[in-house]
């Protein structure tokens, strides 16, 4: 007996702490009716907010006050980023195309050179010599034509004997072009316009065909190199805007554009490759540097409420929607959060009033008062969100 006395005694505390609970705590409203407790106790749940109402006690009737913000629309904004290499726009080795010893090196490290500008020039005694030879040749061969033509006019000379002097005449001819060529593979010329870099050899080194003197390089403009994953190809042009921070300053940003695409994904990566160009007229920067290249591009267009109509439950998240002066629960997907702006898949049009303030106790289909004046706010325009890194 003394147990059962126990266990009843224990049944009215507990529903007294309910009761209690669901009066004192407005937010309990919610929990007590997902529990079904409204149902067990054969009451209605409040309609609103009891502390906005009045201090209404546990049934209360009335509507609700609260205060909306008019849904607005925004645009969801992908952001890549990618880490790239710098390249410059032109880059030449330099090259010597004859063997010989280094008579003289006319550029300095670190100078800028003009296209055809003299960069070295090996010993060429031996070409000269051969020049001035073949030069004779054609003095001599061009006296032998001359006297044959006269002595024809008398007829002394067969046509084929002036033939043979006229043909010896060319090969002269031939000759001296070619010493000039020798004499000329001697001079080592800039083949493009830009900086020199650091020289690969000394006055008097002895170098080979094909071997390096320097680079130069046309650093006017830097070319970036770097990868966008496959899914953004389609919204990829040729001079699409991108965002380009050397790694070694971070607070520096500057503007470049796209100049190509590449036509095959590679497999591994699922990334296509791409080709950026970036101004250097300030000569601040170098081939070889890295930079971080991001790109910007827009997205569908979505609902977008303010954060505070955002709320949670064990079914996800929601908003309440104040249409007919009914409380109307919808849910929603959030897709962007912003700092001023949250970007929502949900049936919202633009202009719908979301409630944002006195959603505690709130159901569908509970009578609502929307509030006007100073706590009534509009949702801010969301137009243009923050874009958010992928």
């Amino acid at each position: 007996m003394n147990l059962m006395k126990q266990i009843l005694l224990g049944l009215v505390a507990v529903v007294a702490a309910v009761a209690i609970w669901a009066v004192y705590v407005p937010a309990a409203a919610p929990y007590l009716e997902r529990a079904g407790i409204y149902d067990l106790l054969g009451m209605d749940p409040p309609a609103g907010d009891a502390q906005a109402a009045g201090g209404r006690g546990f049934g209360g009737g009335g509507a609700t006050q609260v205060t909306v913000a008019l849904a607005q629309e925004g645009r969801v904004n992908a952001r890549v980023s990618a880490i790239g290499d710098g390249r410059a726009e032109r880059s030449v080795t330099v090259r010597s195309e004859a063997t010989g010893l280094i008579q003289e090196l006319a550029v300095a490290p670190g100078r800028y050179v003009e296209a055809g500008a003299l960069i070295a020039r090996l010993n060429d005694d031996a070409e000269r010599i051969a020049l001035e030879r073949a030069r004779l040749m054609v003095a001599d061969a061009s006296e032998d034509v001359e006297r044959l033509r006269q002595l024809r006019a008398s007829g002394s000379v067969p046509a084929i004997q002036i033939r043979e002097a006229e043909l010896a005449l060319r090969t002269a001819e031939l000759e001296v072009e070619q010493a000039e060529f020798d004499l000329e593979q001697r001079r080592i010329t800039a083949p493009i316009a830009g900086w020199f870099g650091l020289l690969e050899v000394e006055q008097g080194d002895r170098i080979g065909a094909q071997d390096a003197i320097g680079v130069i390089t046309d650093r006017s403009r830097i070319q970036i190199d770097f990868r966008v994953p496959e899914r953004f190809i389609g919204q990829l042009s040729i001079g699409m805007p991108i965002e380009v921070t050397p790694l070694a300053r971070p607070d520096d940003v500057l503007v470049g554009e796209i100049v190509a695409l590449d036509n095959v994904v590679d497999r591994a990566s699922r990334t296509l490759r791409v080709q950026g160009r970036l101004d250097n007229a300030q000569d601040t920067l170098r081939a070889g540097q890295a930079f971080s290249v991001a790109l910007s591009f827009p997205g569908e267009s979505l609902p977008s409420v303010d954060p505070l109509a955002i709320q949670w439950s064990g079914d996800g998240s929601f908003v309440w929607v104040a249409r007919d002066g009914k409380a109307e629960r919808v849910p929603v997907v959030i897709r962007q959060r912003n700092s001023d702006s949250v970007l929502v898949e949900a049936p919202i049009a633009p202009g719908d009033q979301v409630i944002i303030e006195g959603v505690q106790t709130l159901r569908p289909g509970a009578d609502i008062a929307i509030v006007t004046g100073a706590s009534a706010t509009l949702a801010p325009q969301a137009a243009a969100p923050a874009p958010r890194d992928i």
